[in-house]
């Protein structure tokens, strides 16, 4: 069984004079933006450039022009920036082209370091 409440006759209104009201000011906060991390691959003797140039064009979105540049940037420089992300992203790309390497047995290296 439902209890009914009796209704409250309405209240008379006040005028509003600001005493005792509180007034909240929206400030601007300023947010920096997340650190962002290079991801580099660096060069050795014995991994093909077919495969670093695959590497960039898969897991970097590289097109072939582009992913050949950075890949004799390697070559000849001894290290070449694949692209710039934040902390996670950098991280995973890491992690897939270092697992893709092992995969298929080339000892390429690569790291991410602060941009």
């Amino acid at each position: 069984m439902a209890s009914q409440l009796p209704e409250l006759p309405p209240q008379p209104s006040a005028p509003d004079d600001g005493e005792g009201s509180v007034v909240a000011e929206r400030q601007m906060q300023r947010v920096a933006p997340p650190p962002v991390y290079q991801v580099v691959l660096l060069n050795d003797d014995f991994t093909p450039m077919e495969f670093v140039v695959m590497v960039l064009q898969q897991y970097f979105r590289h097109d072939l022009e582009g992913a050949t540049r950075i890949m004799l940037k390697i070559h000849h420089e001894g290290r070449g920036v694949c692209g710039v992300y934040t902390r996670d992203v950098a991280a995973t790309k890491v992690e897939l082209v270092l697992a893709a390497a092992r995969r298929a047995g080339h000892p390429l290296q690569c790291i991410m370091e602060v941009a």
